[in-house]
């Protein structure tokens, strides 16, 4: 169980520094697009870059070269299909979810919090992440694609223009 032998710890080291050399060439060639978070399938991809690098290291199953393989797939087919989302809105529904208006106006909105599954405490708790004391001060906060949620203190305006409503329509 503690124990490592001279031969796995040189091995660990060597793979696992080309290994992450060659993962940052690799994300640094695709751009930052890569590694954000703006949605579940972005963040689908993180984790799994970040599962073979894992795999890369521990296991003398798997060599650099097919680790380097595993990533260069992964990042082309993140690069795939965020160009297929971008040039395609059918596809881009397929992938990404729509950002969802949960408080506006000092109303919670019950119907979309339901829907996305999201209680009134943890909206209070984005509310403070922010800064805010009270819910008076908040004009609207959004439930963003990524999972994170906006609060909006000022008028909106254009910014909820691709938000969803508790009536599933855009507002």
């Amino acid at each position: 169980m503690f124990e490592i032998t001279l031969d796995s710890f040189i091995r660990i080291v060597t793979v696992g520094f080309l290994a992450y050399v060659g993962l940052v060439i690799f994300l640094r060639i695709s751009g930052k697009r890569t590694l954000t978070k703006l949605n579940a399938f972005d963040l689908v991809v993180t984790v799994a870059l970040g599962s073979t690098l894992a795999t890369i290291l521990l296991s003398k199953d798997v060599s650099l070269l097919e680790g380097l393989t595993a990533f260069t797939l992964l990042i082309f087919m993140q690069y795939l299909f965020t160009l297929l989302a971008v040039h395609s809105q059918w596809f881009n529904n397929v992938i990404k979810s729509e950002p969802r208006l949960l408080f506006l106006d000092g109303q919670f909105l019950r119907n979309a919090m339901k829907k996305e599954r999201i209680k009134e405490i943890e909206i209070l708790q984005a509310i403070r992440n922010t800064g805010f004391g009270s819910t008076e001060k908040v004009k609207a906060v959004v439930l963003e694609t990524d999972g994170s949620m906006s609060v909006i203190s000022s008028e909106p305006g254009n910014t909820l223009a691709n938000v969803k409503s508790n009536t599933e329509t855009s507002i």
